[in-house]
């Protein structure tokens, strides 16, 4: 089963209405039927406002990689003694 992830893209306060129809209209053409994108008007009068845009998406063959280095079997060891295995290593550490 393929890892989706949340990602966001944002859109200052300062675009013209033909910018950003135009913006839109590119990005709902370029994402996919089940990104379940989302608008939202997002900031405050002191920090500005943003639309900010939010959607699923598949995770890039980068980002699958590095998940599967930080998240993969070796992170959890499957035996009980997991965490004698992890104090093992970690003595070895100069």
């Amino acid at each position: 089963m393929a890892r989706r992830v949340k990602d966001f893209i944002e859109i200052s306060e300062y675009t013209s209405l033909d910018k950003l129809i135009d913006y839109l209209k590119t990005i709902r053409d370029t994402l996919p039927d089940d990104a379940e994108a989302e608008l939202r008007l997002r900031g405050d009068d002191f920090f500005g406002r943003r639309l900010t845009i939010s959607y699923s998406r598949e995770l890039t063959p980068e980002e699958e990689e590095r998940d599967t280095r930080y998240t993969g079997a070796e992170a959890l060891p499957e035996s009980e003694d997991w965490i004698e295995q992890l104090k093992a290593k970690l003595d070895k550490v100069p």
